[in-house]
Order: C-alpha cells, then structure tokens, then sequence
C-alpha cells in the first residue's frame, strides 16, 4: 500500500483495507445500533471475528458523532473505535456530527493511550456524505485536534478504500 505523509509524519494518507492495518486503534463507521452493517462496518466485524458483535451489544448502541471503544479481537488492531457518522442531509447540522465523529474518535484513541489510529472516510458510503466535503470536514478536524494536542503524540492515518475518497484527502492534505 503506498502512503503519503504529511505534518512531519503525523499524518498518513493510504489506500487499502482498515482490516488489514497494525496500528492501536482502527475506526468503525458504524451504525447507531453497532450491531454491524454493510461497507466498512461489516467488514471490521467480519474481520474481528463473532467475539465483536457480543462486545458491541453490551455498549447499548451509540449517537451520532460520538464514539465507544472495544477490544479488536482477531484484527491486528488492538481496538476498534465505533463512531456514527450522519446521514447526509445538506443541513448545517451534517459537519458538526461529522467532525464530532473524528474528534471523539481521537479523545477514545488518547483515553486509551493509542499511539496510532485510522480512519475510514465516515459517511461516505451508504449515509451520501460528498467526499470532498467529507475529506474537508476530516482533515480540519483531524488537524485542530493535533494542534490542541500537541503534547500527545499519535500518528493518524486515513485510510481510504477507493481512489475517489483517497483524491479528495490528498486534495485536502496538500492544500
């Protein structure tokens, strides 16, 4: 997988499978019942294996944009940070969920003192959420968030599945 870095290293941009990655922390763009899904959703909880369903149906669901945390199971991440991303409606409510979404994903990761974490492209699947503005609205975030935080030191990396969604973080990134 090739990657792409970017604030001295403290950003990574690659394209692949989330599943796949050894890093501390992977980010499930989940649904609010966490009880699996369709797109990333239901190939993290594939990917961990039947013990995950059973973890996610003790935390009693989750809102949109914020995030609860459990073990990774038989993924190589050791946990999986579910977070809910919205449903793309064009209100101004849409990028304030989102990056609620990133930066709750981020307090999970350092709460548990991750060192690294990844992020698929929350809501631009099924949920319709335009990837460039998606990207805009996760890279700002994800960016703040690292300046605020400047005394932790975390690598995130944005992970994206397909090469429409890794342009517009490059685009983002390099912008």
């Amino acid at each position: 997988m090739a990657e792409l870095t970017f604030m001295d290293g403290k950003i990574v941009l690659m394209k692949g499978d989330i599943t796949e990655l050894d890093c501390d922390c992977i980010v499930n763009a989940a649904n609010k019942s966490l009880l699996g899904g369709g797109g990333v959703d239901g190939a993290i909880h594939r990917a961990a294996g039947p013990q995950l369903l059973e973890a996610c149906k003790k935390l009693n669901g989750c809102p949109t944009g914020e995030a609860k945390i459990t073990p990774g199971f038989n993924l190589p991440a050791r946990y999986v940070i579910h977070t809910v991303g919205p449903v793309f409606s064009g209100k101004g409510q849409d990028p304030i969920d989102l990056a609620n979404c990133y930066w709750n994903s981020l307090e999970a990761a350092k709460g548990h003192e991750a060192k690294s974490i990844a992020f698929p492209c929350i809501s631009t699947g099924v949920y319709g959420y335009p990837h460039r503005q998606a990207a805009m609205v996760a890279v700002t975030t994800v960016k703040r968030w690292l300046e605020e935080n400047d005394d932790y030191e975390i690598k995130v990396i944005f992970c994206a599945f397909d090469q429409r969604n890794f342009r517009c973080l490059k685009m983002e990134l390099e912008g």
